[in-house]
């Protein structure tokens, strides 16, 4: 289809342009003589006439290719019409249709010109058919006439450009939403990447070191800090192809992704942080299955604040506590790191709470995260749940 009228891609008309231009005729074929019965001072309908309806009413099959074109044809025919004398008939009823082919496939300023020149013509044919009538109502009937054919023509005009207007941003809605998805997948994968491998290749990174420290008097230390390198640079690996593959995989097909993380998971993640040379005590309170969505953000989350504790406290413990309300889990991680001056973060800590926040948010739920005056730094982030089933609001 052409993206500025919607045409056809090749030929001028099809078989569906047809469903207008047919009873339009019928009504030509039939109506036109009757409609002269009562107007006595039009010229009988004669076989010319029944071609010019017939050219008005087949005009209207080429409106979706050349609108234009409709119009001026059913122009010329109707003024042709009128302008021999012809009965005000049924071919009048064709007009409408032709302005609104060219309304809802023009640029208004295009159509407006294009609507003007067509009652220009058909007006002055019907007024001089009016003043060589010679009758006492004469200009009065011209007037009338003229007028509501103005109101006919610009009507036409007026619901043709509504609803192309109406089209058009439904257009644009359409590829605004699909922006919008786009943009929103490709923020979904920047924080899984950022969560998951950025997690993983900072504890390599810390494993690296501890190998590296005691290289020449622990090698059984070395060992286990090369182990868990290998672990997890495997599952940092599996995580970036499931990602990619994501991104190479067609909309119309769904990429197979790896089971989503949650609480359940806590315990390796922990384990993991332990192996970078940090102590972390957990404590868990209530239990019970959570909804998916808030057991993976509740894990992202103490994933992230461990992550930085890792990376950017310099602490050596931390203490992990989660907290099962009946319409809150709460996760806080609380490091013991050196009290600093300067309480600004450093710029990757503050890219990762900006994440957590976001996390949070959009559940509906909080997360404060801050240096803590004594020393450390504190992340407590507070996730609705939804209420029970049967449970009273």
């Amino acid at each position: 289809m052409n993206a500025e009228r919607g045409r056809p891609a090749h030929g001028w008309f099809s078989v569906n342009d047809l469903w207008l231009s047919l009873p339009l005729l019928v009504i030509g074929f039939f109506g036109t003589r009757p409609a002269g019965d009562d107007q006595e001072f039009s010229r009988y309908p004669d076989r010319l006439a029944i071609v010019l309806v017939t050219l008005a009413a087949l005009s209207l099959v080429l409106r979706r290719v050349r609108p234009e074109a409709t119009l001026a044809l059913c122009g010329a025919a109707i003024a042709t019409y009128l302008g021999l004398g012809y009965p005000f008939g049924p071919i009048l009823l064709t007009a409408p249709f032709a302005v609104y082919a060219v309304a809802i496939r023009l640029p208004l300023g295009r159509a407006i010109a294009y609507a003007s020149a067509f009652y220009a013509v058909t007006a002055a044919a019907a007024i001089f058919r009016f003043v060589d009538a010679m009758v006492e109502w004469t200009w009065l009937g011209a007037f009338g006439w003229a007028l509501s054919w103005a109101a006919v023509v610009a009507g036409s005009v007026a619901v043709g450009s509504a609803v192309r207007v109406r089209r058009e941003s439904e257009v644009d809605m359409r590829a605004a939403a699909a922006r919008r998805a786009v943009s929103d997948e490709r923020l979904r994968m920047a924080q899984e990447l950022h969560d998951s491998v950025g997690h993983e290749l900072a504890v390599i990174a810390m494993q690296a070191g501890v190998a590296l420290h005691v290289l020449d008097r622990d090698p059984v230390r070395v060992r286990e800090a090369l182990e868990a390198i290998r672990a997890t640079s495997r599952a940092s690996l599996d995580g970036l192809r499931v990602e990619l593959d994501v991104l190479r995989t067609p909309e119309s097909e769904s990429a197979p992704r790896r089971p989503a993380l949650g609480l359940a998971d806590v315990d390796v993640l922990v384990e993991r942080i332990r192996t970078g040379g940090v102590d972390v005590e957990t404590r868990i309170d209530g239990g019970g299955a959570l909804p998916p969505e808030v057991d993976v953000a509740a894990y992202r989350i103490l994933q992230e604040s461990l992550t930085n504790v890792l990376r950017h406290s310099g602490s050596r413990a931390a203490r992990v506590q989660i907290r099962r309300g009946e319409d809150v889990v709460v996760v806080q991680v609380v490091d013991d790191g050196p009290a600093r001056v300067d309480a600004s973060l450093p710029p990757s800590a503050g890219t990762g709470v900006r994440g957590m926040r976001a996390r949070a948010e959009d559940l509906g739920g909080t997360l404060d995260a801050g240096l803590r005056p004594e020393g450390g730094f504190a992340v407590t982030a507070r996730l609705p749940l939804p209420p029970l089933p049967g449970s009273s609001p």
